[in-house]
């Protein structure tokens, strides 16, 4: 029997993922690498070597390895869905990296240039979350459970994924939110809200992040929501050296995931060379 990607289909995986309680985000990236395979397939059935073939494509089109095995982990995780598991291929291997690629490396002092910036072209609101998520480490898509009440509580309560985390929320930063909230008359719920009362979305904030880059001279690859997230992740692990408290705050499930954000980046691995001294 011959399975075909339709917009039913699709749409059935979009609510099941909902019914999940999988992130806006995740449902959305699972969206568009579902919506790019059946583009590739141009209306042909679905076949095990159909999909090999599509990640052969990837390669050919100079996708990284890992950008290729997520596309991959969005379409395995629609043949679960739709019980389609004979479809499944192996995904790319991939070594461990050893260090992080210093050109995508948000630094401290890129980070602070990115707040001033904002500050100083009254982008306060934008100033603002770009300081929450570095200091509380959450995700862009749980910027929504920083509340007023979260503020005056100095914590905030978070839902992800069927499991619930509390995150504390650093004094001069509630200080600064509830200052905010009152200047934009919020009294109660979301402090980070549009001109029309709704949530930011993913979209509109990383295009904000992204405008700011020129003004702050910061190279534009740096920055993005989830590196600040990383930022935050380096930052902690140097004060507390503690991974598995780190692993708890960031939400994780494995450690092993927590150890991927704290690879060194390559100028501190080559420092690391220079002091073993082999070099006389």
């Amino acid at each position: 029997m011959n399975h075909y990607l339709t917009a039913a289909n699709l749409a059935a995986f979009r609510t099941h993922l909902r019914e999940e309680e999988r992130s806006p985000g995740t449902i959305d990236k699972y969206g568009r690498d579902l919506r790019a395979f059946a583009r590739w397939l141009a209306g042909r059935a679905v076949t095990k070597e159909g999909v090999s073939a599509w990640k052969a494509s990837l390669q050919e089109a100079g996708y990284a390895p890992t950008t290729i095995n997520a596309m991959l982990a969005s379409v395995h995780s629609f043949f679960a869905f739709a019980g389609w598991g004979d479809y499944r291929v192996k995904y790319l291997r991939i070594q461990r990296r050893l260090f992080r690629d210093t050109t995508r490396e948000l630094t401290r002092a890129d980070y602070e240039r990115l707040v001033g910036t904002a500050c100083a072209r009254g982008q306060r609101r934008l100033a603002l979350v770009i300081e929450t998520i570095a200091a509380t480490g959450i995700r862009v898509s749980e910027l929504r459970y920083i509340t007023v009440e979260a503020a005056r509580a100095g914590r905030a309560d978070i839902a992800l994924k069927g499991k619930i985390r509390t995150i504390l929320i650093p004094a001069k930063l509630c200080k600064k939110l509830r200052t905010y909230a009152k200047h934009k008359k919020i009294t109660f719920g979301e402090i980070f809200l549009t001109k029309g009362g709704h949530s930011l979305s993913r979209k509109q904030i990383w295009a904000e992040m992204k405008r700011l880059c020129t003004a702050a001279g910061v190279d534009p690859r740096k920055v993005f929501p989830h590196n600040l997230r990383h930022l935050f992740a380096v930052t902690y692990y140097k004060v507390s050296n503690n991974i598995a408290h780190l692993a708890d705050l960031l939400g994780h499930s494995s450690i092993e995931t927590t150890r991927l954000y704290l690879v060194t980046s390559g100028q501190e691995h080559a420092r690391d060379l220079e002091r073993l001294g082999f070099v006389l």
